[in-house]
């Protein structure tokens, strides 16, 4: 691995004594129109040395940082999201929060598979332009279409989705059937943001799942299927602070970058917005 998150800031720190495990996963295997997802990962770490290490309300890097090497994605959908179960486990087993970087929506499944081994019952807050509650997608049940279905069926966990802008009718019956809490980036747009974002019944545990294309393509650009009417980058963290308030963050995710030569901006605001969820996970939430 040439460059480690903060580069030039911090030091990778040991794996055993870091807060924060970086765990980068290029997994590009079901992309539906832009590609480049593998190129995601080294794009945000690369990035990220160009950061100030204040956040705007404190340095989330002081609890100490390890990047951890990429994961091999193997053709095997199964063999990749094994790897990043275990890495997430090892993650957990140092006391730290595990952050993916991806690489395509798919990898969430293999962290939450880890997180549910270790805490149980916890709950997903999705940021996302699409709800990624299909079945099956282009004969796969592993696409990134498909994984929320597969943490509600085969995990059986809840899940909050926020900024959706873009699903099919599948995915509205589905919703409506199983009772999906959401806030959609229309209804958002039209009422604001509300003060409590999440159900009152929802865990106190919660995992963070942000698909860069839940931004506005003002904010980051370059995703395979980038949405207009997405989610600002203030109120972004705004949603972000009030789905903390209270909980425990135990993991998350940046995942669908792809990186364009010409648009580092893009490439910058991912890293950012992965630091800034680090710093939520301060107790003061």
């Amino acid at each position: 691995m040439a460059t480690h998150f903060l580069e030039g800031e911090i030091s990778n720190e040991n794996p055993e004594e870091a807060s924060f495990h970086i765990i980068p996963v290029p997994l590009e295997s079901s992309v539906s129109y832009g590609a480049g997802t593998a190129l995601g990962p080294e794009a945000i770490i690369e990035a990220s040395t160009q950061l100030e290490l204040w956040d705007g309300k404190s340095i989330p890097a002081e609890g100490g940082i390890h990047t951890a090497e990429p994961i091999g994605c193997s053709k095997d959908i199964s063999k990749t999201l094994d790897a990043v179960e275990d890495a997430v486990s090892y993650a957990v087993e140092c006391e730290a929060i595990p952050f993916i970087i991806g690489g395509e929506h798919t990898v969430t499944l293999g962290a939450l598979r880890a997180l549910q081994q270790k805490y149980g019952r916890f709950g997903i807050v999705q940021f996302d332009a699409h709800a990624d509650l299909r079945d099956t997608y282009e004969g796969s049940l592993y696409s990134h279409a498909c994984v929320m279905r597969r943490a509600s069926v085969d995990l059986k966990l809840p899940i909050f989705q926020i900024g959706v802008r873009a699903l099919c009718t599948e995915e509205i019956e589905y919703r409506k059937e199983k009772e999906i809490p959401h806030l959609d980036a229309r209804k958002l747009y039209l009422r604001g943001i509300p003060k409590t974002l999440l159900p009152t019944d929802f865990p106190e545990k919660i995992y963070i799942t942000f698909d860069v294309d839940g931004l506005d393509p003002s904010v980051i650009r370059a995703t395979g299927t980038p949405v207009p009417g997405g989610l600002r980058w203030h109120d972004a963290l705004t949603l972000l602070e009030r789905a903390v308030s209270g909980r425990k963050v135990i993991g998350a995710d940046v995942v669908e970058l792809a990186p364009s030569e010409d648009d580092h901006a893009s490439d910058f605001a991912a890293a950012q917005l992965t630091y800034q969820i680090m710093g939520l996970c301060s107790p003061e939430y």
